[in-house]
């Protein structure tokens, strides 16, 4: 207990030093969560090095808005809702952000996703990557931000519908990559067994 007390209030004098646009501040909350940030944008873009720039957009708001965190919720979590506007900001820039296309099927999808085991975290993401942009920013917002349809599709500028059209379609192409991949893991380990 005393410990979640001790980084409350590491957090709370952080936020203070931000506040005053202390320099040494600003370079600790971006060395404690640039790597994260950077994965997240990351996410959104496959574009390193656009992604770093949306990053750095983002570091520079979390700065220039920490007035505007009221303590109340997680500090890393306030971070976290920046960096996926500043990532969608520069997707819409871009013209990459989903189409509001209407869906009958929306209606029926029902909320899974089954990966086997066998399947790594890094090739997980390494598909999610491959998936097109609509798919994955809506799959990004849902399955990993955790954000409803209807503020996906208020954040996105379409409809519930195709927030859930879209997110459907991203689990039926990931599903149909995992099933190509536990194949070839399959295929794979019996060719191993055989020739050893």
């Amino acid at each position: 207990m005393g410990r979640i007390l001790s980084l409350f209030n590491q957090e709370g004098q952080l936020v203070k030093a931000l506040g005053r646009d202390d320099p040494k501040a600003q370079q600790q909350v971006y060395d404690k969560y640039s790597r994260r940030m950077f994965a997240l944008c990351f996410r959104y873009i496959c574009d390193e090095m656009a992604a770093e720039d949306v990053m750095v957009e983002g570091f520079l708001k979390v700065f220039g808005k920490i007035s505007q965190f009221n303590s109340e919720g997680s500090f890393e979590g306030w971070i976290r809702r920046i960096m996926v506007n500043e990532a969608l900001g520069y997707l819409r820039k871009q013209k990459r952000m989903p189409e509001d296309t209407l869906s009958d099927e929306a209606a029926s999808i029902p909320d899974y996703l089954q990966a086997d085991q066998n399947l790594e975290t890094e090739e997980l993401l390494n598909l999610i990557e491959k998936l097109p942009i609509g798919y994955r920013t809506v799959f990004n917002l849902y399955a990993i931000e955790g954000y409803a349809h209807i503020e996906i599709a208020q954040m996105l500028g379409i409809t519930e519908s195709t927030s859930k059209s879209q997110l459907h379609r991203a689990r039926v192409q990931l599903q149909q990559w995992i099933s190509d991949w536990e194949n070839d893991f399959k295929k794979k380990v019996e060719y191993e067994k055989a020739s050893s």
